[in-house]
């Protein structure tokens, strides 16, 4: 499929006559570009807002402020004549702003238009080339939905199972480092018939990796309701049955479960607001397992998890990340 991708650049006073000015072409759908909008972000408003932060960020907060629009680049279609009307409407309110009409001095900055025509079949599904059958543990074998895996006569011996994925807009193909650390101590610390409470289970990898390690029972909970959704597909492609559940909630409020096994693959500050909440969803000698923890937060959680009347088992380590077992 082509389409075309409509660029206007402005500056950050333009930004919003700009996206007035489209409103009023029935235009909705648009991405803003507003580096002032990484601000909140860049200085961290909430404790749980972020532990790493690449430098595409850093230069993302550089850029010059922009509205990007997607049309039909079909030739048959109506987005080459959209295109033209917005191009139109940029010379419109270029115009209105050298007449004055905004006021004396307005500038909303080049007030150019970039067009590009894309074809999203050169890169829609090129992850999925990365993405291959992979041992992320000792008996769990992550495959992607597309690619089909026969287990080896010393695999099967040695008791791997397969997983099968489609992550979809959920967090978590199991390649992961903080996945596959959650899922090494899982191997380790669960037995047959364990209940298990996955916070957070995004795509529902720990939620059936646990039923493929022998649990009872299992309950995967989660705030996003689109990863619940790929969650429970999930579930079902794996073959799990009833006793393994995917439900839309938050941890602290209103969820009565207790669990031998907890296991929180997050991030450090939502791991350390979460510790003192998980308690009351443990069975006497239970185990937690978070993780989702970058090296450079692994004391301050660990504080924080002790303050919460834990005893610490174990760290595990994955060059920058970290999992933290504790009782």
């Amino acid at each position: 499929m082509k389409y075309l991708e409509l660029v206007i650049h402005v500056n950050r006073e333009g930004l919003e006559p700009m996206e007035a000015a489209l409103m009023e072409m029935g235009l909705t759908d648009m991405v803003v570009n507003d580096p002032e909008d990484l601000a909140d972000l860049m200085n961290k408003k909430h404790d749980y807002d972020w532990d790493y932060i690449g430098d595409e960020v850093y230069k993302l907060a550089e850029e010059e402020p922009s509205i990007t629009l997607y049309f039909d680049g079909d030739e048959t279609g109506n987005g080459y004549a959209l295109a033209q009307e917005v191009d139109l409407k940029v010379d419109e309110l270029r115009q209105a702003m050298m007449n004055g009409e905004y006021g004396e001095g307005a500038d909303f900055g080049p007030l150019t238009v970039t067009t590009t025509l894309h074809d999203d079949s050169e890169w829609k599904d090129n992850w999925k080339e990365f993405f291959k059958p992979t041992l992320v543990s000792e008996r769990i074998l992550v495959c992607p939905t597309w690619e089909q895996y026969e287990l080896s006569s010393e695999e099967k011996e040695a008791g791997v199972k397969i997983l099968k994925i489609d992550p979809g807009m959920a967090f978590g193909t199991g390649t992961h480092e903080t996945t596959s650390l959650c899922l090494k101590a899982m191997e380790k610390y669960m037995k047959p018939g364990d209940s298990v409470l996955d916070v957070g289970c995004g795509s529902g990898i720990l939620s059936i990796a646990a039923d493929l390690l022998g649990a009872g029972d299992v309950l995967g909970i989660e705030i996003d309701p689109v990863a619940v959704g790929v969650s429970r597909e999930n579930l079902e492609l794996n073959g799990c049955g009833p006793h393994v559940r995917a439900i839309e909630g938050d941890l602290t409020k209103g969820v009565d479960y207790k669990a031998d096994v907890v296991v929180a693959n997050l991030m450090a500050d939502l791991v350390m607001m979460l510790s003192k909440d998980v308690r009351a969803h443990m069975k006497p000698g239970a185990k937690y397992i978070s993780s989702g923890i970058i090296d450079e937060k692994l004391e301050e959680v660990k504080a924080a998890i002790l303050d919460c009347g834990f005893d610490i088992d174990e760290v595990v380590t994955d060059g920058m990340w970290c999992a933290i077992v504790a009782s």
